[in-house]
């Protein structure tokens, strides 16, 4: 795991002939990642995103970056490097004074063009197409991350490809499953207001297709759990998604205005639903956070 506990155990599981070791640093508070940071002594860090999780702990989006950002004064205080999207501007900005090596589609030291996303994402690196198995836009940046720090460490470009193009998904994050006559897009593992919106705005330029969201509620939002709801409901509502069902409380307290969304108090209801309005012939998104273990509706499909 990503914490104090888990880090060190992985740290002290690595063989002594280890060339790399990846080790992920969670946190949601302020402090946690400079702490764990100085157990885990990176020379190189990458932050995916300053997305809105954990905003219960963080406080707010700004206090995110300020959180996420201890690697980065970690890695400078240490003379390390950071690897940086640079189609990030704020990480481009929190970087800027530290040995870094950028990736991007325009201006980076590694240019990785994003081509399509109908279903899976496609890249072109050194006049390679990728085809990976990794649905959705918001995937493009994991690619292109792999894609950098392989680079770096001069992993051959053949090799690079193989990798991707080999990687299934598993473990609930954007796997796609074919069960009766629906495909599934199960994404089940985790969410927040960013992870949430990306994987619906994905599944709503998807064509030539009937499309559900199944989504559960987003958990440690704190005050903040009200207005992201909403936002969320509010961003459906002018979609191209054909009906969205939403589950949870916190959900279920939001004021829809359109019928393509429904909404049930838990998963019992909706199972209860589901029981009597079977889904057929569909391309189906299910995400929520992890409490709401909403991998149960494939039993239900």
């Amino acid at each position: 795991r990503n914490n104090q506990n888990g880090i060190p155990l992985t740290l002290y599981s690595l063989a002594h002939q280890s060339e790399i070791g990846i080790i992920e640093i969670g946190s949601n508070h302020l402090k946690e990642i400079e702490f764990l940071c100085k157990i885990a002594q990176p020379d190189f860090g990458y932050i995916t995103n300053f997305g809105k999780a954990h905003l219960e702990g963080f406080g707010s989006l700004e206090g995110v970056v300020e959180g996420k950002t201890e690697l980065y004064r970690y890695l400078q205080e240490n003379n390390k490097l950071v690897f940086v999207n640079a189609n990030d501007a704020k990480q481009l900005q929190k970087s800027d004074a530290i040995k870094r090596v950028s990736f991007g589609d325009i201006i980076a030291d590694v240019i990785i063009k994003f081509v399509h996303s109908n279903p899976y994402v496609t890249v072109l690196y050194n006049n390679l197409i990728i085809k990976s198995q990794l649905i959705g836009l918001y995937n493009f940046n994991n690619i292109a991350a792999a894609i950098a720090i392989g680079n770096h460490f001069k992993v051959e470009d053949i090799a690079i490809k193989e990798a991707i193009e080999n990687y299934a998904p598993q473990n609930n994050r954007s796997q796609i499953i074919e069960k009766e006559t629906n495909k599934i897009i199960l994404d089940a593992y985790n969410a927040n207001p960013s992870s949430m919106q990306a994987a619906i705005e994905n599944l709503s330029v998807l064509t030539d297709i009937t499309k559900i969201a199944i989504l559960g509620d987003m958990f440690e939002l704190g005050n903040e759990s009200k207005i992201e709801h909403q936002k969320i409901c509010d961003v459906i509502e002018n979609l191209n998604i054909n009906k969205t069902y939403v589950i949870g409380k916190n959900f279920y307290n939001c004021i829809i205005k359109k019928s393509n969304i429904e909404k049930f108090k838990d998963f019992d209801d909706f199972k209860e639903f589901l029981t009597s309005n079977p889904i057929i012939n569909t391309t189906i998104l299910i995400k929520a956070s992890r409490g709401m273990a909403l991998e149960r509706v494939l039993d239900l499909l």
